[in-house]
């Protein structure tokens, strides 16, 4: 059975996700939702060159929240627009949707909305869906525990447009309980999709945990990841990380029951 999605935003990231999951042969984009009017009507499919219809593309602004969810109901939603996205999907969760959040920043009132819907689906929020990030943040709190001790500075590139911190590395910092505006630095520079690094400082090594998205597919394979992680879940809000270090010590538990 094909996982049935629907995609919020269409933007330039969004269109590249929008890509991703119509590759994957275990899922099928129902439906596209953007705050323009461009291409309403249109297949997100044909748009991308393929040759069959997947992917409608309908306007916020023309739709009616209460009902179209249900009318156009779907097992997951991967939102990768913008953070007031949630007062519209809201209305989903009703239905059992479940929730891919990939939203860089919340305000407070919308992630208590987010938590909010954990209790009526899953919901599964990252501001940053990479599966290599989520590595790096887990790696990351191992090395602290292990070098308390250590100077700790965190470095997030991104392309020159960019205008806030990146929540990735604001995340970092708050799993690693560190004072954001003391310890992340930011570059503006080019093209540069994002880059994280972590660097821990001892007296006399340097230790560095990098992870850098050469693409902006890698936020398509790890929202994909994430939705097919989410399929089995209870209600809850769970985080991008729990999806990768839960599935590796199951993983780990086979491979280990397989002698």
């Amino acid at each position: 059975m094909r996982i049935k999605v629907g995609m919020f935003g269409y933007g330039r990231t969004g269109s590249v996700v929008a890509g991703e999951i119509l590759k994957d042969d275990a899922c099928k984009l129902k439906w596209v939702l953007r705050r323009t009017h461009s291409h309403e009507g249109e297949y997100a499919s044909r748009l991308q060159g393929f040759d069959f219809n997947q992917g409608r593309i309908y306007s916020i602004g023309s739709i009616s929240p209460e009902t179209f969810f249900k009318e156009n109901m779907v097992d997951v939603i991967i939102d990768f627009s913008v953070n007031s996205a949630v007062d519209i999907y809201k209305h989903a969760a009703r239905y059992g949707t479940r929730i891919v959040s990939a939203i860089s920043k919340y305000e407070k009132r919308q992630f208590e909305q987010i938590k909010a819907l954990g209790q009526l689906t899953p919901v599964l929020y990252s501001p940053n869906i990479t599966l290599g990030v989520n590595f790096l943040i887990e790696a990351s709190k191992v090395l602290q525990r292990i070098v308390p001790q250590a100077d700790i500075e965190i470095i997030e590139e991104h392309f020159k447009g960019k205008p806030d911190v990146s929540g990735t590395a604001l995340r970092i910092a708050e799993d690693l309980g560190l004072d954001k505006e003391k310890h992340v630095n930011s570059i503006r520079v080019g093209g540069i999709v994002g880059r994280h690094e972590v660097i821990f400082g001892l007296p006399n090594q340097t230790i560095r945990i990098v992870h850098e998205s050469l693409s902006r597919a890698a936020f398509g394979q790890g929202a994909i990841y994430a939705a097919k992680w989410l399929m089995d879940k209870p209600k809850g809000l769970y985080t991008m990380e729990e999806a990768v270090m839960l599935s590796a010590a199951r993983n780990e538990r086979a491979f280990e029951s397989n002698g």
